[in-house]
């Protein structure tokens, strides 16, 4: 699914435009990154949680000459799936192996 399409999707299920579902959605990654940007994690019960890491620095190698490169520290995003979307896409998969 494309962000076009889950703005479509949005629209049809909150029953509302696609320009106000495209401002929704719009509304949400910035109040996720705003939150992310203050080092808070944002949680969204039986979804999951976004959170900072920080990578630590370590050695790397360039794969087209295999030249050993340091690669910084960084902070990175990580989201971790909350319960019930763990259970929905386990669902999925034991309806796979159903068929």
């Amino acid at each position: 699914m494309n962000r076009a399409e889950l703005i479509e999707l949005i629209a049809e299920k909150a029953e509302v435009t696609k320009a106000a579902a495209e401002r929704a959605l719009n509304a949400c990654f910035k109040a996720i990154a705003s939150s992310l940007e203050k080092d808070e994690p944002v949680v969204l019960v039986n979804f999951g949680t976004f959170v900072v890491r920080e990578s630590a620095a370590r050695e790397g190698r360039n794969p087209q000459t295999g030249e050993k490169i340091k690669i910084r520290a960084a902070k990175r995003v990580g989201f971790k799936a909350g319960k019930a979307l763990k259970e929905a896409v386990k669902n999925i998969k034991k309806e796979q192996e159903k068929d």
